[in-house]
């Protein structure tokens, strides 16, 4: 029987049907409807349109080039430009395949950018050994999420949840990605082996092979194996009796033949799992010669594993590494018990998941591999296997990098600055009351994001705080301040959602604590991940109630806010406090919003309206006036609107898209896409926010989201899209972040029309280089110097 999809509707479930108004939640008894429709909003005039009072000398400097080089035609991002439009070349024709890339594909390009910054020998060594283990770590989700939902389809006949438009099939999309993954990971160990641990043994940081151990350090690790690791370790025969165990999603684990001490000599085999409770790697002691030696913890086990074999010994051994399938199929609508329960009890499911990969050292011969691949529990074809030079797994390495010390191997770690609209105003809601607030993270700090739930939390004004949860972290000041705030008697609401993919054990245990302190947590809509990311506190003033509101691109995590690009953004205007109450309502209830104010939300409108957005550009374009899209996003999939943008691009409008990761469009495709340019930014700060600008005339628009352009984002997701409506916020984002990312030439690589992605480079010998996630922290230094010299003058001016 095929599936019918994730989220497919079934009888007596509950569905979304779209609605000239807005969408209907019908629930499986009666109808209960929860519509809204987005008002139409245009953008303020360009001319009162100014550049903030607090941009930098170095960013006027960098416009300055900009202008007069012509690298970055900044007329055309610059809010009040004018531009002519170029003549739309002739119509293309039906839609075809060919001008798409595939979905899956375009996921190991971007892999492979990774992999370009682990070779560019102008990263700081340590910096390029944590690309290389980012690229390991990508490589297993991929397989855990991707590859796994192709072999489903393969071997279980199930349905994709969006066919690809490029025409793949399941089987042909596996074996090309097995090509591709095949090379790229032995390119990858020829980085680690030819590249890097040569580098970091001339700066005194060794990882030791077992023959490489003096005396005296092989009897250190004999103590340790004594003490530390033997207690811990498990022998696992292979017999008749003893069926081949099961090995755990990405355990590594020793594969062993074994024979008598005494003839007749007869192999046998067993396994055993290298404990995850103990580090990867292992301490050498210091020899006082400053240089740091390691060395890897199954190079402990493997020379000492006779120990747990009275009467036998080893003959050979090999490190192996399984993959399982790890996305999570919950039917929702059928589920008898709680959700929490539903997806606790999938978690449990996942350690039985079907294997996708197996990850073995090459010093494995026929006997090893079919001991593997003739196991009932590891059936997996030859395209399957990956025989790897060692060390398995090399997402463990990343460990060297947080090594104290050799500050040359590493990038100037960067220290997020305040926020200069937050940081001279005790009172967070004061400086929100005063004004809009735009936060860019992570070069400017997450901690103005505490700062509000955690004033919220103690505030004697504050009523009610209501928040979404998607990704947190283990530690989060957020969780915490929630939980305070309940425990002071406010009411608080949590809309914590359980499946966030590889996250959902860390979100089941914050929703458990939450509860327990009095917070409201709720799950969301059945059928669909909340994916928004909004927060709302309701305050008594003493002008009456008033709504502060957060909406953001990215997660409630300090953790990855240190290392997301962001945006946030805080407002106390009514209509995005109306907004924001009535999508808790839609979340937490049942409820029926009859317009949205501001803020325009998936699954009802978000795709509709940014089609009509794409399209009205189209219509300017056609009327030989202006017409220009930049628009920024992790992911570029949906088909629908890829063919509005190629359709603007065929009447002349220029779009730039910045796309971090995945994308489905081909740019520069004669007579479809010849006005479309897509940059790729990989640098230190994984690039996440996403930004959207539309010329109108000479009316702009801006907006944030928390949502790609993707099916999943745009059907079964709750998503938000908002606008920034402030003069100068606008400028600082369409000037500010969008032209420095579009002026790149140093972390940019531009996508061809062959999908190959190529390096951009200076146009001119003499042009500056242009590396923007720099140019941000030098912003964000310079903006936060000048907020502290304000606030340094403010004592002598009250005096005066």
């Amino acid at each position: 029987m095929k599936s019918r999809g994730r989220f497919a509707p079934r009888r007596g479930a509950a569905a979304f049907r779209s609605s000239r108004s807005g969408f209907e939640f019908l629930p499986p008894s009666g109808t209960i409807k929860a519509c809204g429709a987005p008002g139409s909003r245009r953008g303020l005039p360009a001319d009162t349109i100014r550049p903030s009072a607090a941009r930098d000398s170095s960013r006027k400097r960098m416009v300055s080039w900009l202008k007069v080089s012509g690298a970055v035609d900044m007329s055309t991002i610059a809010l009040n430009g004018q531009t002519t439009a170029p003549q739309p070349p002739a119509p293309a024709g039906a839609l075809d395949p060919t001008w798409f890339i595939n979905r899956e594909l375009s996921w190991l390009d971007f892999n492979e950018r990774v992999m370009e910054e682990a070779r560019d020998p102008s990263n700081p060594l340590l910096d390029r050994l944590r690309f290389l283990s980012i690229c390991g770590s990508n490589l297993d989700e991929f397989f855990e999420v991707r590859v796994a939902g192709l072999q489903a389809q393969l071997y279980e006949n199930t349905e994709p949840q969006d066919p690809p438009p490029d025409g793949m099939g399941p089987l042909a999309q596996i074996l090309e990605i097995a090509r591709r993954a095949h090379d790229f990971v032995a390119r990858l160990y020829d980085i680690w082996h030819a590249e890097i641990r040569p580098a970091l043994a001339k700066h005194g940081i060794l990882v030791c092979s077992p023959q490489d151990l003096s005396p005296a350090q092989n009897a250190f690790l004999d103590q340790f194996f004594n003490t530390q690791v033997y207690p811990v370790l498990t022998p696992l025969a292979i017999d008749p009796a003893h069926p081949f165990p099961h090995v755990h999603n990405k355990s590594l684990n020793l594969l062993l033949r074994i024979e008598p001490a005494k003839p007749p000599v007869r192999p046998l085999y067993a396994v055993i799992q290298v404990p995850s409770v103990i580090q990867r790697l292992v301490t050498l002691p210091d020899e006082s010669d400053g240089q740091r030696r390691f060395v890897l913890l199954e190079d402990v086990i493997g020379p000492r594993v006779d120990a747990l074999f009275g009467g036998y010994r080893t003959a050979e051994r090999v490190a192996f590494r399984v993959t399982r399938n790890s996305d999570l199929t919950i039917q929702e609508n059928e589920s008898r018990s709680s959700l929490i329960s539903t997806v606790e009890e999938t978690l449990r499911m996942r350690k039985w998941g079907a294997p996708v990969r197996l990850e073995i050292s090459n010093q494995a011969d026929d006997a090893f591999l079919g001991q593997l691949l003739s196991a009932s529990a590891l059936e997996l074809e030859d395209r399957d296997v990956y025989k790897v030079p060692g060390p398995v797994d090399l997402s463990s390495l990343q460990a060297l990098c947080k090594l104290e010390g050799f500050r040359d191997l590493k990038e100037h770690p960067f220290e997020p600055q305040e926020s200069s609209a937050l940081a001279k105003r005790k009172s967070v809601f004061d400086a929100i009351r005063e004004q809009d607030v735009l936060v860019h993270h992570p070069y400017e700090s997450f901690s103005s994001v505490v700062r509000f739930i955690e004033q919220a939390s103690e505030d004697s004004h504050a009523l009610a705080i209501k928040m979404t949860l998607y990704r947190t972290a283990e530690a989060n000041p957020v969780i915490n301040a929630l939980a305070r705030a309940a425990e002071n008697g406010k009411q608080v609401t949590a809309l914590v959602e359980l499946q966030a993919r590889l996250d959902e054990e860390n979100n089941i245990d914050k929703a458990r604590m939450l509860q327990k302190a009095g917070v409201h947590v709720v799950y969301g809509i059945v059928g669909l991940k909340t994916h928004c990311k909004a927060a709302l506190v309701v305050r008594r003033e003493h002008d009456g109630i008033r709504r502060y509101v957060h909406l953001a691109t990215g997660n409630y995590n300090p953790t990855t806010a240190r290392q997301y690009t962001d945006l946030s953004f805080f407002t106390c205007r009514p209509d995005f406090g109306e907004d924001a109450s009535a999508l808790f309502n839609l979340l937490t209830g049942y409820s029926r919003a009859n317009e949205w104010k501001k803020l325009i939300v998936a699954p009802a409108h978000l795709a509709s309206r940014l089609s009509a957005l794409i399209d009205r550009e189209r219509g300017f374009a056609e009327a030989g006036r202006p017409a220009r899209i930049i628009a920024k996003m992790n992911s570029l999939v949906d088909p629908q609107i890829i063919m509005q943008l190629y359709r603007a691009s065929q009447a002349g409008v220029r779009i730039d898209l910045i796309v971090r990761g995945i994308c489905c469009l081909r740019p520069g495709l004669p007579g479809v896409s010849d006005h479309i340019r897509v940059i790729s930014i990989v640098d230190k700060f994984l690039e996440h926010s996403r930004i959207s600008y539309f010329q109108n005339g000479d009316e702009p628009e801006v907006f944030l989201s928390s949502a790609d352009w993707m099916p999943r984002n745009f059907r079964r997701r709750v998503e938000i899209m908002f606008p920034i409506e402030d003069p100068q916020l606008r400028s600082r984002v369409v000037d500010g972040i969008l032209g420095v990312v579009l002026a790149d030439n140093v972390k940019a690589r531009q996508l061809s029309a062959d999908g190959v992605y190529h390096r951009v480079a200076p146009s001119r010998p003499n042009d500056p280089l242009i590396r923007s996630q720099l140019e941000f922290q030098n912003m964000a230094l310079e903006l936060s110097e000048g907020a502290e010299a304000i606030n340094d003058e403010t004592p002598a001016l009250n005096k005066a």
